[in-house]
């Protein structure tokens, strides 16, 4: 059945987004967008106020009537409602976990896995050796007030005691939700099958206690995706319900609100899957950075919490240092000047740059908060730990565990980027770059923004499940996600190895869609873009022998190339990038790559 409308809502802590997508000439495209305050706190505490006010601007701007008498109209007719309604959500600060494990580094992270997976921030995990006194992890969990708690340990049919261990501390916490004083914490239980009695035993009758399959059944293997979907019923459920406003926007939609980082994760996963890829997709906000990724089919997310735009900016500086920002600044600037206009940004956290060397202090932070977001998520997006691996005779009597991450830069396909520094860039040049100089791509890899940050409600579109709608919205979401949703920069290309200054490290002969040959010799350090637009551009790569672009040292590689908006880029510099120390030689690399890219024209 084709879907004529579809109404998508996100209701983010201060704007709510409304799109509405239509079938036009055959294929589903976005038509028009608004955005309203949200308005889920004082005065108003009524989310449903906020996603009128978008939906009304769309209404305006289309001359459909999508609203009477302050409800959505669906079904549709020709000239008025929807046939699909849906939303996410982060308002009210998101979906705020805490998780407890047994083995930090084993139960623990698997929980934090499947946590962040669903779309939660966590904001704690306790487990029997994270090295604190029962008394302090008791402390610790009455002052976080989390809104729902997951608590795994042990295989099944394994030891008890631990984690039975850990229900009593829960117990004795006898945690209270962060919202509503009228109903009990929802805790999910995903640990070793042989404790369920006694956990029901230990927390039954404090809490609401559900229990789910073990998220480690067998040291190794994973199994997240039945706490995942708990926890996605449970913040439907509990979370949402106490929320002002949000019961009846949940009688409004046809499919149930998602966490909205969970949403993008499930469409990042989904593109995944259909196209065969590996993705690695990131959202950076003013207070956090969410990276996605998926490499050898596993799925991972982590929030860096104190990394972003705005209100934890000072955070980026205290982390990342002030010479590893400066490094990025195209000009001459006293270090306390740097200082105080990033403490500026702190407390006018809304405010954008009026100025040309605003933008490039505004850019220099976005490179360092992605880089150690990214650097976070590299250490997290691991192999199971604690999992026996085959061993050769070498290591025979040296057991190790594999916790290497599964991160491999030369196997990545798509690079995508969202949120305000990156998404509203004044030029895509300086989003291309940005992405470029933090996430360091190697090999050949497509880079592509998000337009408007619509992810999130398409991820939800993909999950519709009413019978007669879910084959068509999965493709509605998918043809929009590649028409609307993404902004195809173009394709860079790094070839990855040990050179000298001045060595050529690569030449590449191109087919243009036009039918024009181009040929390029590379030579280290240097960045050179081609202006090709998103067509197939056949391409014959040929490294130095000490060089790979994806095929081994020195292997050649032909095959298919895309340009975008920006183009074709070579990127012949170290990996890790190597910025000179010396101040002048400093600028004159930074402008040297900028011009090449043409990323802060003169005109």
């Amino acid at each position: 059945m084709v879907l004529k409308s579809i109404l998508a809502t996100d209701c983010g802590s201060t704007t709510t987004k409304a799109v509405l997508i239509e079938h036009v000439s055959g294929e589903y495209r976005l038509t028009y967008r608004g955005e309203a305050p949200t308005t889920v706190e004082a005065p108003f505490e009524d989310v449903t106020r906020g996603v009128l006010n978008a939906v009304m601007e769309v209404e305006e701007l289309s001359g459909r009537k999508i609203i009477d008498n302050d409800k959505i109209i669906s079904p549709a007719s020709e000239t008025s409602g929807v046939d699909i309604y849906i939303s996410t959500s982060s308002a009210g600060g998101g979906l705020q976990m805490m998780v407890a494990g047994v083995v930090k580094s084993m139960s623990g992270e698997s929980a934090e896995r499947a946590a962040l997976g669903a779309g939660s921030i966590v904001m704690d995990i306790i487990a029997s050796n994270d090295g604190r006194l029962p008394h302090e992890k008791i402390k610790r969990i009455r002052e976080l007030r989390p809104d729902m708690i997951l608590l795994s340990g042990g295989i099944d049919g394994g030891t008890i005691s631990h984690v039975v261990e850990l229900a009593e501390i829960l117990a004795a916490a006898n945690p209270q939700p962060r919202l509503g004083q009228d109903y009990k914490l929802p805790v999910i239980y995903a640990g070793n099958n042989k404790a369920q009695a006694d956990i029901r035993e230990t927390l039954g009758e404090m809490v609401d206690l559900d229990i789910v399959e073990n998220i480690r059944p067998v040291l190794e293997r994973e199994n997240l995706e039945p706490s995942r979907d708990k926890i996605h019923d449970l913040f439907m459920e509990h979370v949402m319900q106490q929320a002002p406003g949000y019961k009846k926007l949940m009688s409004w939609t046809d499919a149930p609100i998602m966490p909205t980082p969970g949403a993008v994760g499930s469409l990042i996963e989904m593109i995944a899957e259909k196209e065969d890829i590996t993705v690695v997709g990131v959202d950076i906000g003013g207070a956090t950075t969410d990276i996605f990724s998926v490499f050898q089919g596993k799925f991972n997310r982590t929030v860096s919490a104190n990394l972003g735009m705005s209100y934890s900016i000072c955070n980026v500086l205290a982390e990342s240092g002030l010479d590893n920002v400066l490094r990025w600044v195209p000009f001459d600037i006293d270090r306390r000047e740097l200082t105080n206009r990033i403490g500026n940004k702190m407390i006018r956290p809304t405010t954008v740059p009026q100025s040309l060397e605003e933008l490039f202090i505004e850019q220099s932070i976005a490179r360092e908060a992605l880089r150690l977001s990214f650097k976070q998520h590299k250490e997290f997006a691991v192999g199971l730990k604690g999992v026996q691996k085959e061993r050769t005779i070498s290591d025979a009597f040296d057991q190790t565990t594999s916790g290497e991450s599964l991160v491999n830069m030369m196997d990545l396909d798509l690079l995508v980027g969202s949120g305000g520094v990156l998404s509203h860039a004044p030029r895509r040049q300086q989003s291309a770059k940005m992405l470029i100089d933090s996430f360091m791509p190697e090999g050949i890899t497509q880079l592509a923004v998000d337009s408007i940050f619509m992810m999130p409600q398409l991820g939800v579109l993909a999950h519709v499940d009413k019978k007669e709608f879910g084959e068509e919205a999965r493709k509605a979401a998918l043809e929009v996600f590649h028409k609307d949703c993404l902004i195809r920069l173009g394709t860079c290309i790094t070839p990855v190895g040990r050179s000298k200054a001045g060595d050529v490290v690569m030449t590449a002969e191109l087919e243009m869609p036009d039918g024009d040959k181009i040929e390029q010799q590379l030579v280290k350090d240097q960045i050179i873009k081609i202006d090709a637009p998103y067509e197939p551009i056949s391409a014959f790569l040929k490294p130095a022998k000490n060089m790979d672009i994806g095929a081994g040292a020195g292997e050649e590689v032909k095959t298919d190339i895309y340009g975008g908006t920006v183009g074709i880029i070579f990127d012949c510099r170290d990996r890790p990038i190597n910025i000179p120390s010396d101040p002048e030689k400093r600028l004159e690399s930074l402008r040297s790559w900028s011009s090449a890219l043409n990323e802060y024209p003169k005109e």
